[in-house]
């Protein structure tokens, strides 16, 4: 599997907000979010081809006794071929495994949280490079089906939405109905952006959003703490 970065920060994101991770970045993505702050995952992937004993030998040394949570992001990290028995391998050695995907390709994965982020309209690249990848983006972004399959065989989920305008939030509401089983709390609201201003002044309508409809607002935590840099 090729591994973009490997490092031990807080969940900046989602109900562990807070809670002492090992982040395992996949690299590669079927889709090209028009805002994605991890192109060298996505839009450029890079780095080093792992197999799965030395990706969890490295989660282990950077983990050590204090840490009992793992993160497996990407990119894309549901595409991986080596997700399966990476995700096995963890779980066996007593991990709490966070999947962070954007639910349009589903594998019976060995997890404990699926963090779901379904695309908005606002991810399509309509503009960059060209708006070449934008047609094939679109038809990819939301798969009802597979968000509703991590729905019903994960222990527990979230669904994180990345919103930049109120007309985001029209999206969600015709998005929601579509899905069974799903709680005002299991709907997280994040706002787009790379820099503590934006994040704070979309985080104060957000915020007045949720206290509206029960639904909970997520802050980019590590964003507001290290900036948006690389291994936080």
């Amino acid at each position: 599997m090729k591994v973009s970065e490997l490092f031990y920060s807080v969940q900046g994101e989602g109900k562990l907000l807070g809670v002492p991770s090992v982040f395992v970045r996949a690299s590669g993505c079927n889709l090209r979010c028009s805002w994605c702050d991890t192109p060298y995952a996505s839009w450029d992937p890079q780095g080093e081809d792992l197999p799965v004993g030395a990706i969890v030998d490295k989660v282990r040394a950077l983990a050590g006794d204090a840490c009992r949570h793992v993160v497996f992001t990407g990119g894309e990290p549901a595409i991986m071929p080596d997700a399966e028995p990476l995700c096995a391998a963890l779980k066996s050695l007593g991990y709490h495994i966070t999947l962070e995907t954007a639910a349009t390709v589903y594998k019976p994965l060995a997890i404990d949280l699926a963090s779901l982020s379904p695309k908005l309209s606002n991810s399509t690249p309509h503009h960059r490079e060209g708006g070449k990848f934008a047609a094939a983006h679109d038809r990819q972004r939301i798969n009802v089906d597979t968000i509703q399959k991590f729905i019903d065989t994960t222990p527990e989920f979230q669904l994180k939405f990345v919103v930049s305008t109120p007309q985001d939030v029209t999206e969600i509401d015709v998005l929601l109905p579509q899905l069974r089983n799903v709680k005002n709390t299991d709907v997280q609201v994040m706002p787009e952006g790379t820099d503590t201003p934006t994040l704070s002044q979309r985080s104060l309508w957000l915020a007045d959003l949720c206290k509206q409809t029960g639904w909970r607002l997520s802050p980019r935590l590590h964003v507001l703490i290290w900036g948006n840099k690389r291994g936080t």
